[in-house]
């Protein structure tokens, strides 16, 4: 993940600069080069440069470590866990193109080999036939159960029909895909505010989780894509999708400090295992090039 990026901040730290005005404005400008956001990158500086005039840390390693200090007082993580004997209902959120439809599939594939035997999909993205299929080829190869109607339907359906079929068999998840289409946002935000009065229903208390699927490469859109979710019907968690050496991956702090969203996992590849839980501290570490 972003080595160009942990380069640029190694240099800058390692150039025997001058402590000053100059060398905060760089690392504020290399802060916003990182997708953590102009606004965010300021107040982070600007609280680092007050730690280190009223402590006297004048030594360049010493302000790396109160900077990372810093940016991970600012990321938010979270262990997701479906509860076990109850009926979990999670809403997979997220513009078209992030990955959301194989994200959802990956986390069934990750819960199942954990153990969870009653796992199901919902295809609750009935506006886009593709996504329907994708979900359905995917349920085939990892071997667990999808819920769909056809092409047009009426999403929350699904979602109740996915949750009936669940409790047919007992306790365990439901991982619904939904759709994305932001150019559309009222009606989008009316379809999810409908799927999330469903969800709210049928899953037992405290296990109705929305989680939103955000592209680490895209920076500043991924922290607008998630405010429009988060207004329309709260978000609980990220996961972090394309994190790779493209990704610079300041998103992760944007959204911890302005949103106070916590990231759950992160999708590195393709494969279906290709989806870990998401450590903050490695995170500030990979970013920093510590």
């Amino acid at each position: 993940m972003g080595n160009k990026f942990a380069e640029k901040i190694k240099s800058l730290f390692g150039k025997g600069k001058k402590i000053n005005d100059d060398f905060y404005d760089e690392l504020t400008d290399l802060l916003v080069e990182g997708d953590i956001g102009a606004k965010t990158s300021y107040t982070i500086v600007e609280e680092l440069e007050t730690i280190c005039s009223k402590e006297k840390i004048t030594e360049q390693n010493e302000i790396l470590k109160k900077l990372r200090d810093l940016l991970l007082q600012n990321v938010k993580s979270i262990d997701l866990q479906p509860e076990k004997d109850k009926i979990n209902v999670w809403m997979v959120l997220g513009v078209n193109g992030v990955g959301k439809t194989t994200s959802v599939a990956k986390l069934a594939n990750y819960y199942k080999n954990q153990g969870n035997e009653n796992v199901i999909l919902a295809s609750a993205n009935t506006f886009r036939a593709a996504a329907i299929e994708q979900l359905a080829m995917h349920g085939e190869k990892i071997g667990v159960r999808v819920v769909s109607h056809q092409h047009g339907s009426d999403p929350s359906a699904v979602v109740f029909d996915a949750v009936d079929a669940l409790k047919s068999k007992g306790p365990g998840i439901v991982l619904a895909d939904t759709a994305g289409r932001l150019h559309n946002k009222e009606n989008l935000v009316r379809e999810l505010q409908k799927i999330d009065k469903i969800c709210t229903q049928k899953a037992d208390e405290g296990c109705y989780k929305k989680i939103i699927v955000l592209d680490a490469t895209t920076g500043q859109n991924a922290l607008r894509q998630a405010e429009v979710f988060n207004e329309a019907v709260g978000v609980d968690a990220v996961i972090l999708t394309k994190y790779d050496s493209t990704a610079k991956g300041g998103i992760a702090i944007s959204v911890g400090r302005e949103l106070n969203i916590p990231v759950a996992f992160v999708c590195t590849g393709e494969k279906y295992q290709d989806i870990k839980p998401f450590d903050a501290k490695n995170y500030i570490d990979e970013f920093l090039g510590l």
